[in-house]
């Protein structure tokens, strides 16, 4: 097997003919000694002229080419169980793969599935009505149901990849996903794949139980019971997958005295840019409508500390993410189309434990502090004028660096609407200072990036956990609690759908060891 790139224009198809004649060449055989030729990524190369460039993998005639197949799902109606709580994407993962190793999920989710939970989304834009156990990060599917659904992680030590994006495909994602260097499904195609892998599961043998938000887990000589009001189940083994928001999972480890500590996190705006102006800066101006919409990232270091950009969504719209009254928060999502008018990414300074006000000690600091910056953007716009219960303080870029308040706004995807205010000063100061010097320093590398027509709103403050939930690095059970799994986000070891999973399916595997 030799691997090798081609490229090809944007817009034009790259045939099979074209990809065994280079194959040919690549192995220096004639083309009727190819064997087998794979497509193993593509990605956009805008540095001169707009290409796709391709890597491939060719086999001569005599060389097998083996495809990865994901292992099959057992029948499991009559064996051991396995509570997972959570069904984002780490509890889903795990759930897959107990049945193939023959184990049983009972898969507890506090939010309701996914068709239900668009209703009460859908209440929480235009009404401001926040369902606690219903809303952008709780419910089938998790905070990922209703992104961008990107699947691209930097971190493959986790495990093989393709495990997650085969079974994507298998429950539904377009086949592209596979080859993709920045993988997506988008927000409008995320539900029915959920839905997918849940009859699946219950299919299997499985359990879903929704509206079972997880009040208390009890360990005994035989296992555990995990209560969920009235009702509970047993089982030897708990993988915990609740989320990065399940505030009250640390207070119950907290109440039980189980060891958890204070993990940094990332807080800052959603940035809202015209999507045309990325087009025409990542395309250096030669944008056709045919061509991939746009997107970007970026990292800087300012007084020793990340600002970068997250969850970067082109072609997208900025939706609320408060799970609870009386806060402030933003994400972005896109469909699989990524047509809006608007691209929007979060952009975060990194916050480490010690970078909080003094007020804030002991395992939770760090979550106090984000939910204090969260009641502050809601205690502004409240008190200036908002028409809405989740509007969100905004400022043009330009007019934040410069620590002046805009006189208006520019249009924004943002439902619940944007009310003009001193962000600069609403943020914490060690935030609001680094992202006042990294705005300019990106536009070194796009220029037009900084620019009045940028919008940024507060707060983005959901990137990642701020509590950590720490595990044993061989079995990965709790180090307390031994036949506990923390797992993905919410344990404060994953960041992001593929990671998550792939956290999902090594605590899985461990289980079934």
């Amino acid at each position: 097997m030799k691997e090798f790139e081609i490229a090809q224009k944007i817009g034009k198809e790259l045939s099979d003919a074209q990809l065994k004649e280079a194959a040919a060449k690549a192995l220096g055989v004639k083309p009727e000694k190819v064997g087998h030729v794979e497509v193993v990524r593509r990605s956009v190369d805008a540095r001169q002229e707009i290409l796709y460039r391709y890597r491939v993998q060719a086999y001569r005639e005599n060389e097998v080419f083996e495809p990865f197949k994901v292992a099959p799902y057992q029948d499991v109606h009559q064996a051991r169980p396995v509570i997972v709580i959570g069904a984002g994407p780490a509890g889903m993962f795990a759930a897959l793969t107990l049945l193939q190793r023959g184990l049983k999920p009972i898969v507890l989710e506090r939010g309701k599935d996914v068709e239900r939970r668009k209703v009460d989304m859908a209440k929480l834009s235009t009404q401001g009505v926040i369902d606690p156990d219903s809303n952008y990060c709780y419910g089938e599917g998790g905070a990922g149901a209703f992104s961008d659904g990107k699947l691209f992680t930097r971190s493959s030590k986790r495990g093989d990849i393709r495990e997650v994006l085969h079974q994507l495909v298998a429950f539904g994602a377009h086949p592209d996903i596979l080859i993709d260097a920045h993988p997506h499904i988008g927000t409008d195609r995320l539900p029915e794949i959920v839905k997918n892998i849940r009859q699946c599961i219950v299919d299997h043998g499985g359990e879903y139980h929704f509206d079972a938000r997880v009040t208390d887990i009890l360990p005994g000589k035989e296992g555990f019971e995990a209560k969920a009001g009235a009702q509970s189940w047993k089982a030897r083994q708990v993988i915990l997958a609740s989320g990065h928001s399940a505030r009250d999972i640390y207070e119950l480890f907290q109440r039980k005295g189980w060891t958890l500590e204070a993990k940094g996190f990332a807080l800052g705006v959603r940035v809202e840019h015209p999507q045309w102006l990325i087009n025409q800066i990542r395309y250096h101006g030669k944008y056709q409508p045919f061509m991939p919409t746009a997107e970007y990232s970026f990292v800087q270091q300012v007084e020793e500390r990340g600002v970068f950009s997250f969850c970067m969504c082109p072609g997208g719209i900025l939706v609320p993410s408060s799970t609870e009254d009386g806060t402030v928060v933003l994400n972005g999502m896109s469909n699989a189309a990524r047509n809006s008018k608007w691209a929007n990414s979060g952009v975060v300074v990194q916050i480490e434990p010690g970078d909080q006000p003094e007020q804030y000690e002991g395992p939770f600091a760090l979550m106090d502090f984000q939910r204090d910056i969260e009641r502050s953007m809601f205690q502004w716009a409240q008190a200036h004028g908002a028409r809405h219960p989740l509007s969100a303080p905004a400022q043009r870029m330009k007019d934040f660096c410069r620590g002046i308040e805009s006189k208006d706004l520019p249009k924004t995807s943002y439902h619940p609407g944007a009310l003009s205010a001193p962000l600069h000063e609403l943020l914490p100061q060690h935030v609001s200072m680094r992202l006042r010097r990294a705005f300019p320093q990106v536009d070194r590398q796009m220029h037009g990036y900084y620019t009045n027509d940028a919008l940024l709103l507060g707060v983005e403050s959901r990137t990642s956990s701020p509590v950590r939930l720490p595990r044993n690095p061989e079995t990965l059970e709790h180090v307390d609690v031994p036949g506990l799994y923390p797992c993905g986000e919410g344990a404060g070891y994953a960041g992001g759908i593929v990671s998550s999973a792939l956290d999902g399916i090594n605590c899985a595997e461990k289980i079934a060891l």
